[in-house]
């Protein structure tokens, strides 16, 4: 007969690693100490991109419909690099971290809107639909002669840039600090990974070892001299995104500034197969994006994240064309597109099934927090000398949680109190606002914090703005230009990860979002009013405004005449009917996140798959899972796990070719554009 042992001998049960997990959160190590990254070269850095990058991500935002991006980053952070080179100069990890977030930040550009705005207010769907004239004025002027001079620098168009400039503002303070809480709970106290932080880290740690080896005092100290690889492989990679950045950006940009028509080899954003396959895939929408770009992030995100999301993309590929045999897509009709088909569907049965789905995914996030925060005060109860998890490690320049509550309370109650003076107090949109800043957010951005940290994955509800001011019962347009507290926060703690990765202290955030704000804010206006004033927006010249914005001007207009009385397709999401399908994603979602858990399977495919049951689309994560499947299987084969530290500095060099080749292909339009412009 076995011996028992007594309860105070059993050993504690043995907790389960989860294998890719602990891969992830070894890639890199979080240094001892910490350095102040905003410098001199930071404030020259901040107006090169103020100059240089601004108007480059606004143009290529009309042209492909995308900034110039990560790219801006790279191109930043090495044109610096260079200069600091030939002065005998060497740039830390800190100071170049802090121009890559520089570079980044900037790339917000709050002023881009107003091309869209008086796009909107003269297009034919807003006519069509009788907004034009409930259009505010704190959102455009609608007089065509005020439109016609294509010029922001008028009285007219003062009380939309007063209106973004405070919004502009405010979300730059609760991204800085909300995000920052949301890293605290999501790093310190969960120990989550976050993927997808590695991806800047590490090409920055290339750029500075590049540095570091060519300085004989630096060399001296690393006795190994082992850390040349990145900056080879950083090479690899912006070859690469040179050569694909020419055809995929490169020809488009420049034949559309020389012949006034872009040429496309492949084409921009994706290509769309819906009306092809509808008849075989009802209420499927197909299609594959040609960016290499997104086979190379299958590359660097968690390979199980990736079947996960395919995972979710066959669950659609066979629930849809299911739900439209038992009338449930009801509004799809055979030759829709890839947009149509995405929005009608969600009108029909995904906008509350997600809402199940996002809710299941909160729910066992706070469950997860609960837990750990219970841990944490058993191990207090304990042992009086036991390490407390919530400390932040000496010198990161952290701040204390009071603070972070206080700012976040004053923004909301800022943003309550200027759109209840914008919509004269109504009540319905005041509870609203009340919803939005101190319950929705919050909840949201911590969900997406912690999928950042586990597989590099963003929540977000779809329509949740439009069903709350639909319930609200105002009546009017005015409601939709509203600046209102909701945000998504939860994707800026990658940004804090990255910066703890190359020990740069997070006053040099701070510091950086305080200096940039102003000068950013100022020359996006300018640039904006440059670029409209060159033609009409949107032009043959910018195929992406061309061929998206008339449609994304129908399904705004679609939302937007919900509120003006009388019927709209819209009100089909939001009767009774709709909430067992609400109930049933939170139903789904929430077993399947517990039986897949229960099954042991790697938390990258559990996430990855129940995030997928809200319908997925083919174009990004059909490329996503082919890179997967080549970095698994033939590049991990014959390198080992030495390849998860490879690739992201692969992906790093290739964002910075096509952000070379962008910023080079930007320039000779700007001058083009200019030279044909002169009367001489």
């Amino acid at each position: 007969m076995s011996q028992v042992n007594p309860p105070s001998e059993r050993q504690a049960p043995v907790q389960r690693v989860d294998r890719e997990l602990e891969e992830f959160r070894s890639l890199m190590e979080v240094p001892s100490t910490f350095e102040e990254g905003f410098t001199w070269p930071a404030f020259i850095g901040t107006l090169f991109v103020a100059l240089v990058m601004v108007p480059g991500s606004i143009y290529m935002g009309l042209v492909a419909g995308g900034g110039v991006g990560p790219a801006a980053q790279w191109v930043t952070v090495i044109l610096f690099i260079e200069v600091a080179r030939r002065a005998n100069k060497v740039l830390g990890r800190a100071e170049i971290y802090t121009l890559f977030y520089l570079a980044a930040a900037a790339m917000a550009m709050p002023f881009q809107g107003l091309l869209w705005n008086q796009f909107y207010a003269q297009s034919t769907a807003a006519q069509a639909n009788g907004i034009t004239e409930s259009l505010p004025t704190w959102f455009a002027p609608t007089d065509p002669d005020i439109l016609a001079k294509r010029t922001f620098f008028s009285w007219d168009w003062m009380p939309a840039i007063g209106l973004i400039l405070f919004g502009t503002i405010m979300t730059r303070l609760n991204n800085t600090i909300l995000g920052y809480g949301l890293f605290r709970v999501a790093s310190d106290i969960e120990k989550l990974p976050f993927p997808m932080a590695p991806l800047g880290a590490q090409g920055i740690l290339a750029l500075s070892e590049e540095q570091e080896e060519e300085n004989p005092n630096r060399a001296a100290e690393d006795a190994k001299g082992a850390k040349s690889w990145r900056w080879r492989v950083f090479s690899i990679g912006t070859v690469i995104g040179l050569a694909f950045g020419g055809l995929y950006v490169g020809l488009p940009t420049i034949t559309g500034a020389v012949l006034g028509s872009p040429i496309q080899i492949l084409p921009i954003p994706f290509v769309d197969w819906t009306q092809n396959t509808g008849k075989y895939l009802p209420a499927v929408a197909t299609g594959l994006s040609l960016d290499l770009g997104n086979i190379l992030i299958g590359m660097v995100l968690p390979f199980f994240a990736m079947v996960g999301s395919f995972i979710g993309l066959v669950s659609t590929l066979i629930g849809n064309p299911i739900l439209y045999h038992f009338d449930i897509l009801h509004n799809w009709s055979d030759g829709d597109n890839t947009l149509v088909t995405s929005y009608k569907n969600t009108i029909d049965f995904y906008f509350c099934f997600t809402i199940g789905i996002s809710l299941a995914i909160a729910l066992m996030g706070l469950l997860a927090v609960a837990k750990a925060m219970r841990q944490l005060r058993q191990r207090r109860a304990s042992a009086a000398k036991a390490p407390v998890l919530t400390a932040a490690p000496a010198g990161r320049g952290d701040v204390r949680t009071k603070f972070i509550v206080a700012t976040y309370a004053v923004s909301v109650i800022l943003y309550i109190l200027v759109s209840g003076w914008l919509i004269d107090w109504h009540p319905g949109v005041m509870t609203v606002m009340i919803f939005y800043g101190f319950l929705y957010t919050p909840i949201i951005s911590y969900a997406t914090a912690r999928l950042e940290g586990i597989a590099g994955m963003v929540v977000e509800i779809p329509m949740v703005r439009e069903a709350s001011f639909i319930l609200s019962g105002y009546q009017g347009a005015a409601v939709w230009f509203l600046p209102v507290p909701l945000s998504n926060y939860g994707m800026q703690t990658v940004e804090y990860r990255q910066a703890e990765l190359t020990g740069t202290k997070f006053t040099s955030i701070w510091k950086s979002e305080l200096f940039l704000a102003p000068i950013i804010i100022v020359m996006s206006l300018i640039f904006a009013n440059f670029i409209w004033s060159l033609g009409p927006i949107p032009g043959p010249q910018y195929p992406f405004a061309q061929k998206m914005w008339e449609l994304n001007a129908e399904g705004a207009a679609i939302i937007h005449s919900s509120t003006l009385g009388g019927y709209s397709t819209f009100e089909e999401t939001l009767n009774w009917s709709k909430v067992p399908y609400l109930v049933s994603g939170l139903t789904i979602g929430g077993a399947a996140l517990v039986i897949l858990g229960k099954l042991g399977l790697p938390i990258f495919l559990v996430f990855g798959a129940v995030r997928g049951l809200g319908q997925t689309d083919p174009h990004v994560v059909i490329p996503n899972l082919v890179g997967a499947l080549i970095g698994r299987y033939y590049f991990q084969k014959r390198m080992g796990l030495e390849w998860r530290k490879f690739v992201p500095v692969v992906v790093a060099g290739y964002a910075c070719g096509v952000g070379l080749i962008a910023t080079f292909c930007i320039g000779l339009t700007f001058l083009a554009k200019s030279v044909f412009q002169l009367p001489f």
